[in-house]
């Protein structure tokens, strides 16, 4: 199961600095069989969200997580490509609004969880204030601090109304980003890509370090476990949150409904 090597132990002490960014030792071929693979979990996860959507018993919330240029939008377009745009739904945590800020920190999460049969993929999500906030110094550390616990009871909350929640940290290198940040700036194509907001955090690499190493410990449960992804090979990226959520979906014992027995034996004219 490949899940199993990327999932952080509930309490597991994190060490970023000795989790490379570049290893791909978990596929023992080639990119290109890897690749390969990429394309036929695809085609299962495009089988599966459907079956998950008309099962209707169930609901998935996927997050991801990661400093910027991670690759977030890149797996969402990737892993995502062949689903039912109908059953799968994006939604993007940016800087809170005024309004937004004079609610608790989870007001604006909770209207986007997902309903039963839907895949929600939060693209930054609750995790921004426990991360931005520590880094950054905006609050006190009391005022973060007490938010792992609100997080860990809100997922509880979903987990229990019949939630599965996968938490995927994209792990990417100083380095690595700093290439796909040059990218941007260098490429007409990417230009839209750049934003003049994404390079202060590089001046905070490592107390967001520090924070993600402590939303991992504090935040990593047995009903909501996070993945830690090696993320500066794109592909390899794909590969593992791919096959995590494969091998999540087809371990829900899904069935299709049954066609009520009224229409048993029924023929159209």
């Amino acid at each position: 199961m490949v899940a199993a090597s990327f999932r952080v132990r509930s309490g597991e002490r994190i060490r970023l600095d000795k989790v490379d960014p570049a290893d791909t030792s978990a596929v023992h071929d080639s990119k290109t069989v890897a690749l390969r693979a990429c394309d036929e979990l695809t085609r299962k996860l495009e089988h599966l969200q459907e079956l998950f959507f008309a099962d209707h018993r169930y609901a998935m919330l996927v997050v991801l997580e990661g400093m910027d240029a991670a690759g977030k939008d890149g797996t969402i377009r990737h892993v995502f490509e062949g689903v039912n745009p109908q059953g799968v739904q994006v939604a993007h945590f940016g800087v809170p609004t005024p309004d937004e800020k004079d609610h608790d920190f989870l007001w604006r999460i909770h209207p986007h969880a997902p309903g039963k049969g839907e895949i929600v993929i939060f693209n930054r999500s609750h995790y921004e204030d426990v991360l931005v906030p520590r880094a950054a110094r905006l609050v006190p550390k009391t005022v973060w601090k007490r938010r792992y616990r609100m997080i860990n009871e809100f997922e509880r909350t979903l987990v229990r109304e019949g939630t599965t929640v996968l938490k995927f940290f994209l792990h990417l290198s100083e380095d690595e980003q700093q290439r796909r940040l040059q990218e941007r700036l260098d490429d007409p194509t990417k230009h839209w890509k750049f934003s003049v907001a994404d390079l202060p955090a590089r001046d905070l690499w490592a107390p967001y370090q520090r924070a993600y190493e402590e939303m991992l410990r504090k935040t990593s449960t047995r009903w909501a476990p996070w993945y830690v992804v090696p993320s500066d090979k794109k592909w390899f990226r794909d590969w593992v949150v791919s096959n995590v959520l494969v091998e999540t979906l087809e371990g829900l014992d899904l069935k299709w409904p049954a066609l009520p027995s009224r229409w048993k034996g029924v023929v159209i004219r």
